[in-house]
């Protein structure tokens, strides 16, 4: 017994003294990834002083205010410089960075990018554009961590092919972006390299996953960046700062696997999930989508143009050689527009369900035909089809991604996926039937995982069945188009990791797979958030009062509407969007 006992108590110190030790290595990584990002901005910073003593006398603001399309002009025909250009947004993305946390890191080959344009015998749609890009679009020679502490190890091998088609035209990438933790989240919060802050209201989140990109684009840090969007990753930054973003059909801009993601070669965090649980041995049921953000329309619809050509079509067969359609961008023609202002699963605050009813209204004085449209049955879509899809297995593969070290924005997902299979069977089980009905479930602790392969076949099968019965729905209606909100205004910093299934509004069309983007409209009132003071959503549950408090406190924020388009219809959406800012703008 006493021999029992010693063995015993040997091994749990053992245990004990390892996972100190881990912790310990896991600690090191962190503190020499978080070394090497100063570094570099220093780095940064050395470099655009060095040009600041060369080149006295800069107008930093005029360059900065002017818009990508003038901007391009005016590089092509010579009147700026593309270097003159580099480090005045490399100074002006250092400065937003200070206030807002955004930066990943600097990419100092843009010095040499910078050389390269200039001996290009053709000047490239992008010609001399400094580009950032979210941390997990692979960049040769630098980390994509994913905001998880196992990517620290390897530096990527070659340039994903999106970077190498933005080189191609002429596009210099200089800074990486911040994301949150697995970028399973719309906060933007990692244990690595921190929270970053909405420019416009420090206590409140720039919205993510990519928001980092919508930190500094929105903060006047890089004119033209480059997100993915998988539950509105795109959509959600560019609604909480103000910005325009396009989730386009997820195929028109495709990664090759292996070429980004994590540094163990992962598409993105998601696709390893997906691996881990069976999915992926067929095209991913709900894809993710590369999509481009900036400052207005236009810039999105010439980031498009620029990608969609012979060089991507080369470099990643997968990838349908289908240029950008300037003829339907451009179009005039009077379009059929479904309209919803809430989707009776999630009720948004006032002032987005304002923009749209604001904006449906502008659409009907421009000439527009305005049609009501109801999504159908978008309580099944959340629980059973979307967010099924990444808790397939109850979660535990996203908890083994995650390890020991949980950022705190994250606690409250992480909780519920460890609460016993058995116990969320009984939840599953016993609250089932509220689906049907019109108080809708919030909280991914009933999501019942799927418990076979056929259960997993059915799963896709179900899923394919809602985009048939949608794009029906559609097309009864003759539409060409659908507005729609959005989710905001920004949240208070770690609230999204409270209200996952808030994100009802974006996460429809990834299930969906149609192009959709989000254009800014208008600002809170105070108008707004006393009307704030009287919502109760849906039924004044737990979760419509963590959304008013989410929410509250925001007056001269962005408030956006979103614009939605049939698969492969981006130039469409697009099209939608830029009628929506211009009139907007008239407003």
């Amino acid at each position: 017994t006493s021999a029992a006992l010693t063995l015993l108590g040997g091994s749990v110190a053992a245990v004990v003294v390892w996972k100190w030790l881990g912790k310990k290595m896991i600690q090191k990584k962190i503190e020499e990834a978080r070394r090497t990002r100063d570094e570099s901005l220093k780095k940064m910073a050395k470099a655009v002083q060095q040009f600041r003593e060369q080149v006295p006398g800069v107008q930093t603001d005029a360059i900065l205010s002017l818009p990508l399309l003038t901007l391009t002009e005016r590089l092509r025909e010579g009147s700026l410089s593309p270097k003159t250009v580099l480090y005045t947004y490399l100074e002006k993305a250092l400065e937003v960075n200070q206030q807002t946390n955004c930066l990943r890191h600097f990419i100092p080959e843009c010095e040499e990018q910078l050389q390269e344009i200039q001996q290009q015998k053709e000047k490239g749609l992008l010609y001399g554009i400094p580009v950032s890009i979210k941390d997990h679009i692979g960049h040769k020679g630098h980390l994509s961590t994913c905001g998880l502490v196992q990517c620290l190890d390897t530096l990527m091998k070659e340039d994903s092919v999106l970077v190498r088609v933005l080189k191609r035209q002429g596009a210099i990438p200089f800074a990486m972006t911040n994301v949150p933790q697995s970028l399973f989240s719309y906060d933007c919060s990692n244990p690595i390299f921190g929270q970053t802050l909405n420019p416009f209201n420090h206590e409140k989140s720039p919205g993510g996953s990519s928001g980092g990109e919508g930190a500094l684009i929105a903060a006047g840090g890089s004119i033209l960046g480059i997100g993915s969007d998988m539950g509105g990753s795109i959509r959600l930054p560019s609604s909480f700062c103000g910005l325009c973003g396009l989730k386009p059909t997820a195929e028109r801009l495709r990664w090759v696997p292996g070429q980004c993601g994590c540094a163990e070669g992962w598409t993105t965090v998601w696709h390893i999930l997906l691996l881990n649980v069976g999915i992926c041995s067929c095209p991913t049921p709900v894809p993710c989508a590369l999509g481009p953000m900036a400052r207005d329309v236009d810039s999105l619809a010439l980031c498009m143009r620029a990608l969609l050509c012979e060089e991507m079509f080369r470099l990643d067969p997968t990838v349908p050689p289908i240029p950008f359609n300037g003829e339907v961008y451009c179009s005039s023609s009077p379009l059929r527009v479904g309209y919803y202002d809430t989707d009776g699963y999630f009720p948004l605050p006032p002032c987005m369900q304002r923009a749209v009813k604001e904006t449906r209204s502008a659409l009907q004085a421009a000439g527009h035909q305005l049609v009501p449209f109801s999504p159908p049955r978008i309580p099944y879509v959340m629980t059973e089809l979307f967010l099924k899809t990444f808790f397939a297995d109850g979660g535990r593969a996203w908890l083994d991604v995650l390890g020991d070290i949980i950022d705190p924005t994250l606690k409250p997902q992480v909780n519920s996926c460890k609460i016993p299979r058995l116990v969320k069977k009984l939840l599953a089980l016993l609250l089932k039937p509220l689906v049907t009905i019109p108080i809708p479930l919030k909280d991914v602790t009933v999501i019942s995982p799927c418990r076979s392969v056929k259960e997993m076949w059915n799963h896709h099968h179900h899923i394919q069945a809602y985009r048939s019965e949608f794009i029906t729905q559609w097309k009864e209606r003759h539409l060409d188009v659908v507005l729609c909100p959005v989710l905001g205004p920004a949240f208070t910093t770690g609230y999204p990791g409270k209200l996952l299934t808030a994100i009802s509004s974006t996460m429809l069309y990834n299930v969906l797979n149609f192009p959709a983007g989000v254009v800014p409209v208008s600002m809170v009132t105070e108008a707004d958030e006393e009307e704030l003071k009287l919502y109760q959503g849906c039924c004044n549950d737990p979760w419509d009062r963590r959304l008013k408090q989410a929410v509250s406190g925001a007056v001269g924020m962005p408030v956006a509407v979103q614009c939605v388009a049939l698969p492969w219809q981006d130039e469409l959406c697009l099209r939608f969007m830029k009628e929506v800012e211009t009139l907007s703008r008239e407003k």
